[in-house]
C-alpha cells in the first residue's frame, strides 16, 4: 500500500536530500511505532536503503549511497551497535578490535565522508551512549561533509525519558542549524478510509481501535475478516517479552480495563511505580492526566484477548472491589466489571442505576442495554423484575424498537396481573397504547388505552391513562373528545403530585388541538412545552411536542415557521438519542422539502426513513414522497406503486383522516400523470365527507379535490384552503401566486399551467420545466397542446430552483446559513463540524450554485428558497 498523508513529511525529506550536497543536513524522524518511519524513507531513498550490503557502494547515477545502523531492543545496548554495523559493510578496518571511542569516531567520520552518503540511524531509542559519542562528534562536522543524517526514533515519554543516552546528540543536533525535523502524526479517519478502501470495515470505528497507526489499519485492510488481525496479536505480544509472570499478570488487569486507570486506583491493585516503569518500557502502556491506559485499544484487545477466561473473572472482581473502594460513581464502569465478574447482584445493582443515568443524560440506547443486563439478572414474578420491564419498554419505545418494547411491556402485564397490582396493570397498557399507535395500529392502541384507563388505578397512573386516551382523540382530530378526556385528566392530577409528564402532554395535547382548529398562537404553547419538558428529561413529552407542531405548520404551510422548528428539534433528536421521534421529524423534513421543490434533499430524507426501518406511523409520508418523486421525475413504476401500496396500508391502519386523503391524493396525481385510476379513488367521496366533519383537514382536503378536478372526477364539496379554494373556482393565476406566496413552486407552477389566459399557461409551463420534474412537465406540455396552445418552450432538464444544483441536506444548511451571514468560523460552531471543514462545505455549495462568492448566496437568498 502507498503512503497516505505523508506528502509534507516526503516534501521536507527530499529536499534535505537535495541540498546534503551544498553542505551536511541533519533530519530527526520521530513517529510511535508502527507509524511508518521505514516505509517513508523506503518511499523517499528507495527500496535499496533496507539493504546495506547493496546500499554501501557509490551508485552510477550520481545518487548518495544509503547506508543504515540499526539499534536493537537490548536490555543492555550492544557498545557502538549501529556504528559497527555500518562500518562493517564499509571496509575491513571496522572489523578489528576497537582502540577506543575517538578511534571509531575517526574511522567513521573519515569513511562516511568519502562520498555522498545518507545515514540512517534508525530506532535511535535504543541506542548506546557510545554511539551517541561517534554521532554528536559527526554532527558537529556535519557541514562539511556531503552527509544527510537521519535519525528516527520513538518519541513518547517512555521511549525517551530523563537521562536517557539519546538526549545528548538530540540535544546537539537542536543547536545545529543545518537541522530538521520530521514528526510522524497518526492518520486521520479520511486516510484510514483511503487505506481500508470501498466496501471495507467501518473508518471511523478502525480509527478510535488503531488511534489511526498506521501500521495497525494497514493490518486491517489486509485482514478485514478478522476483528484482531494475527499480525497485531503477535506484534504486541512481542513487546512484553522480558517481561515477568507478575507484570504480565499487571499487563492483563490493566487490560481489563476499558478506560484508564486513575491513579487513585492504582493502590488498591497492588500497581507500584517499579511495575509500572517496567510495563511503560514495553511502550504498551501511556499515562496521562487520565491515568495509566495501552496506547492504542487494538493493543488493549490483544493483551485482553490472551487472557485466560478465569483469570479474566478474577482481575474483574478486584478492578470491581477497587472502584468500590474509591467510592467510584461510574455506574457503567462498575457494571462492566460486574457483568465480567458474573457477579450477579452487583451487576443489577449497577445496571440499574447506569439506565437511569443513561435516561437523563439523553442516551437511551444506553439505557436499553443496561435495563436488559438488570432484567436477565433477576427471574420469577418479582415486583422488581417488573418495574425493570416497564422502564426497559419504555426505553426500547425511545429507540424505535417497538417489537421489543411491546413483549416487555406484555411481559410486565403479565407479571403484574399476577400479582393483582393495579397501577401496574394500567402503566402496562398505557405503554402498550403508545407502542400500537407508533405502530400505526390505531384500534389496538384505543383498546390499550381504554383497558389502562379501567384498570382501577390510583389517580397517577389514571391521569397518565386518560392523556393517552386524550392524545389519541386529538390525533384522529376529535378534538370535542380530546378536550373532555383532557378536562377529567386533570381532575385526576389535583390528587396527586407525581404527575409533571402527564400535565405536560395534556398541555401539549390542548395546545396542538388548538393549533389544528387554527388559533396560531398556540404555536408559543407548543414550543415553550417542548423545550420545558427537555430541560427536564422528559424526552418523551418534549419531542413529542416538536413532532406534532412540525407536523402542523407543514400541513398548514407555514413553511417558514415548520423549517425554523425543526432546526431546533431535530438535533435535540439527535443530541438525546430519540430515534422515534427523529424518524417522524425527518419524514416531515422530507415532506418540507418536498413542497419547497427540493426533490434530492427530500428523497435523501425519505429514503433515510425508509432505510432505517422506521416506526409504521413515520413510515407513511416517507413513501408517499418516494412515490411522488418517482412519478413526477420518471421512477421505476413498479416502486413508486409499491411504495404507495406500502403508505396506503398504514394509512387505513392508522384511520387518520390527514394520512388517508394524503395517499388518496398521490393516487389522484398519479392517474393524472399515467392515465390508470387506482380503486381506491373510488372511495374518495366517503373519505371527504368523513374529514369535512372534522377540523384541520381543509389543505389535505384541498389537495385531493384539486387532484380529483384535474382528472375529471365527479366534483366533491368541503372545507379546503385558500389557494385550493382559488383553482377550485376557476382562478388558477391567482392560486399560482398564492402558492408561490407560501414558497411552493411546483404547486405554483401546476396551478398556473390550467389556467385559462394561454399566457399565464405557457409561463407556467416554462417554470415548471425549471423544477426537474420531467414526467410533470411532458404531461402538462400535452395538455397544453391539446388546448392549441403550440408555442411552447422547449424542453429542459434542470434541477430545481429552489435547490438548483441538488443540494443535499447539509449542504442545504451550509446555504442557509450563509445566506444568514455567518462566518465559517460560525458555522463550524452551528453544526459541529472544524472550521476547515466549513470551508470545504462552502466551497462546494458555491461550485454547485454557480456562484463566486458568499455575498451572491446572500442576495439570492430568497429566490434559491433559504430563507
Amino acid at each position: 500500500m502507498g503512503l497516505f498523508e505523508r506528502a509534507l513529511e516526503t516534501e521536507t525529506l527530499r529536499r534535505e536530500l537535495g541540498g546534503m550536497h551544498e553542505a551536511g543536513r541533519i533530519v530527526t524522524l520521530t513517529g510511535e511505532a508502527g507509524s511508518g518511519k521505514t516505509s517513508l524513507l523506503a518511499a523517499v531513498l528507495g527500496a535499496d536503503d533496507r539493504d546495506p550490503s547493496r546500499s554501501a557502494a557509490p551508485t552510477d547515477d550520481g545518487r548518495p549511497r544509503v547506508l543504515r545502523g540499526l539499534c536493537d531492543p537490548l536490555g543492555t545496548p550492544r557498545p557502538l551497535g549501529p556504528i559497527r554495523e555500518i562500518l562493517a559493510g564499509l571496509d575491513d578496518r571496522a572489523r578489528r578490535d576497537s582502540e577506543g571511542a575517538r578511534a571509531i569516531e575517526t574511522d567513521f567520520l573519515d569513511l562516511v565522508g568519502e562520498a555522498p552518503t545518507v545515514l540512517i540511524i534508525e530506532d535511535a531509542q535504543w541506542i548506546d551512549a557510545g554511539s551517541v559519542e561517534v554521532l554528536r562528534f559527526l554532527t558537529r562536522r556535519i557541514d562539511r561533509l556531503p552527509v544527510l543524517l537521519i535519525v528516527s526514533y520513538r518519541d513518547t515519554d517512555t521511549d525517551i525519558g530523563l537521562g536517557h543516552p539519546l538526549l545528548p546528540l538530540l540535544g546537539e543536533i537542536a543547536r545545529s542549524e543545518h537541522s530538521t525535523h520530521v514528526a510522524l502524526q497518526p492518520l486521520s479517519v479520511e486516510a484510514v478510509s483511503a487505506v481500508l478502501g470501498p466496501g471495507g470495515p467501518d473508518p471511523a470505528r478502525v480509527h478510535d481501535l488503531t488511534g489511526g497507526n498506521p501500521f495497525f489499519v494497514t493490518e486491517i485492510a489486509r485482514h478485514p475478516d478478522e476483528e484482531l488481525p494475527r499480525t497485531i496479536r503477535d506484534a504486541v505480544i512481542a513487546s512484553t517479552a522480558g517481561l515477568d509472570a507478575a507484570d504480565i499478570e499487571v499487563l492483563q488487569l490493566v487490560a481489563a480495563a476499558p478506560d484508564a486507570l486513575g491513579d487513585r486506583l492504582l493502590p488498591g491493585l497492588g500497581i507500584d511505580v517499579p511495575t509500572l516503569r517496567r510495563l511503560e518500557s514495553t511502550s504498551l502502556l501511556v499515562r496521562n492526566r487520565r491515568g495509566v491506559a495501552f496506547r492504542h485499544e487494538l493493543a488493549r484487545l490483544a493483551i485482553a484477548d490472551g487472557t485466560p477466561a478465569a483469570s479474566e473473572r478474577r482481575l474483574h472482581r478486584l478492578l470491581l472491589d477497587a472502584f468500590e473502594g474509591i467510592g467510584s460513581t461510574d455506574h457503567a464502569v462498575l457494571t462492566h466489571h460486574a457483568v465480567a465478574a458474573e457477579d450477579s447482584e452487583r451487576t443489577l445493582r449497577y445496571a440499574r442505576l447506569a439506565a437511569e443515568e443513561a435516561t437523563l443524560t439523553g442516551s437511551h440506547t444506553e439505557a436499553v442495554a443496561f435495563l436488559s443486563l438488570a432484567v436477565d439478572q433477576l427471574d420469577g414474578d418479582s415486583v422488581a423484575r417488573a418495574e425493570l420491564l416497564a422502564l426497559l419498554s419504555a426505553e426500547q419505545y425511545m429507540v424505535s424498537r417497538l417489537a421489543d418494547a411491546r413483549m416487555s411491556a406484555r411481559e410486565a402485564l403479565a407479571i403484574r396481573e399476577r400479582l393483582g397490582d393495579p397501577d401496574g396493570i394500567a402503566e402496562a397498557h398505557d405503554r402498550q397504547a403508545i407502542i400500537e399507535y407508533y405502530s400505526a395500529r390505531r384500534r389496538d392502541a384505543e383498546e390499550e388505552a381504554d383497558l389502562a384507563a379501567q384498570a382501577g388505578a390510583g389517580a397517577a397512573a389514571a391521569a397518565s391513562a386518560q392523556a393517552t386516551r386524550a392524545y389519541l382523540a386529538y390525533r384522529r382530530q376529535d378534538v370535542g373528545t380530546a378536550r373532555t378526556i383532557a378536562a377529567a385528566a386533570r381532575e385526576l392530577l389535583d390528587e396527586t403530585i407525581e404527575t409533571d409528564a402527564a400535565r405536560r402532554r395534556i398541555a401539549i395535547t390542548e395546545a396542538a388541538a388548538d393549533l389544528l382548529e387554527g388559533s396560531v398562537p398556540s404555536r408559543a404553547r407548543l414550543l415553550m412545552q417542548a423545550a420545558a419538558a427537555i430541560q427536564v428529561s422528559l424526552d418523551e413529552v418534549g419531542t413529542t411536542a416538536y413532532s406534532n407542531l412540525s407536523a402542523l405548520d407543514i400541513e398548514h404551510r407555514r413553511l417558514t415557521e415548520a423549517e425554523a422548528v425543526l432546526a431546533e428539534s431535530i438535533p435535540v433528536t439527535i443530541a438525546r438519542d430519540i430515534p422515534i421521534c427523529n424518524q417522524w421529524q425527518t419524514g416531515m423534513r422530507a415532506r418540507l422539502h418536498f413542497l419547497r421543490g427540493r426533490w434530492t434533499a427530500s428523497g435523501e430524507d425519505a429514503a433515510a426513513v425508509i432505510d432505517g426501518h422506521g416506526a409504521p406511523l413515520a413510515l407513511i409520508w416517507p413513501h408517499v414522497l418516494s412515490a411522488l418523486l418517482g412519478l413526477r421525475r420518471v421512477g421505476d413504476p413498479s416502486t413508486t406503486d409499491r411504495h404507495l401500496e406500502l403508505a396506503w396500508m398504514h394509512a387505513r391502519e392508522l384511520g387518520e383522516p390527514l394520512m388517508q386523503l394524503a395517499v388518496l391524493s398521490a393516487y389522484a396525481e398519479r392517474a393524472w400523470l399515467t392515465g390508470d385510476r387506482h380503486p381506491a379513488l373510488d372511495q374518495a367521496a366517503d373519505f371527504v365527507a368523513k374529514a369535512d366533519a372534522t377540523p384541520g383537514n381543509a389543505w389535505a382536503i384541498g389537495d385531493l379535490l384539486v387532484w380529483l378536478d384535474r382528472i375529471g372526477m365527479q366534483p366533491l364539496r368541503g372545507q379546503v384552503a385558500p389557494p385550493h379554494r382559488l383553482e377550485l373556482d376557476g382562478r388558477h393565476g391567482d392560486a399560482a401566486e398564492a402558492w408561490l406566496a407560501l414558497g411552493a413552486p411546483f404547486d405554483s407552477a401546476l396551478a398556473g399551467v390550467h389556467d385559462r389566459s394561454p399566457d399565464v399557461a405557457v409561463d407556467a409551463l416554462s417554470r415548471l420545466q425549471q423544477l426537474d420534474v420531467e414526467r410533470s412537465a411532458t404531461r402538462a406540455r400535452a395538455m397544453l397542446r391539446e388546448r392549441g396552445i403550440h408555442s411552447l418552450p422547449a424542453p429542459v432538464r434542470r434541477t430545481t430552483r429552489s435547490n438548483p444544483a441538488g443540494l443535499t441536506n447539509r449542504q442545504l444548511d451550509v446555504a442557509r446559513l450563509v445566506a444568514q451571514g455567518l462566518t465559517n468560523g460560525e458555522l463550524a460552531e452551528r453544526l459541529y463540524i472544524s472550521p476547515k471543514t466549513a470551508d470545504h462545505h462552502v466551497s462546494a455549495v458555491l461550485g454547485k450554485l454557480g456562484m463566486s462568492s458568499r455575498r451572491d448566496v446572500v442576495r439570492s437568498a430568497r429566490e434559491l428558497g433559504l430563507v
